[in-house]
């Protein structure tokens, strides 16, 4: 068991969450996926938690791991396209997680993900939160418009608000 991840965990709270994403921050997050997902069909979630729950913690879970499980929980991955896209944050760890839906991913191949999750983990390094998500916002949305441009069929299937877990 590594003892600062351990503390770290169980310092950073939804009080840590309110002080990188403040209500502006989130509401900017917000309109940024909500212009973004006029220039394609693919669909954006953007969710932050504070830490994983203890039992999780001692179990190993991983970042990556939990942004898969709310990848599910969210419905991102039930999507007209199969062309969503979560972004996901595990505060406690600044480690950020794309966890993208089946039809893009086969598309866009993993190389280009960790790229722009380590564009986005620079920003968070500078304590640039917002700027950090939205920069992945618009770095995922030009992949999607790529290969999945906006049509007449185009709906926004989920909300564009951000989720704080």
């Amino acid at each position: 068991m590594d003892w600062r991840r351990l503390l770290r965990h169980l310092i950073t709270d939804h009080h840590s969450v309110r002080r990188a994403f403040p209500s502006a921050s989130l509401q900017a997050i917000e309109k940024a996926i909500g212009e973004e997902e006029r220039r394609h069909d693919g669909q954006l979630r953007f969710a932050v938690e504070a830490s994983l729950p203890l039992g999780e913690l001692l179990r190993g879970v991983d970042s990556r791991r939990r942004a898969i499980g709310w990848f599910g929980r969210l419905g991102v991955w039930d999507t007209h396209h199969n062309a969503g896209v979560l972004i996901y944050l595990l505060l406690a760890d600044r480690r950020v997680e794309l966890v993208a839906d089946r039809g893009i991913h086969a598309r866009v191949g993993t190389a280009a993900w960790e790229a722009i999750c380590g564009e986005m983990q620079r920003e968070f390094a500078r304590g640039q939160f917002e700027r950090g998500v939205v920069i992945g916002v618009r770095a995922i949305s030009d992949l999607l418009a790529a290969h999945f441009p906006y049509s007449s069929e185009h709906r926004n299937e989920l909300p564009d608000r951000p989720v704080v877990l």
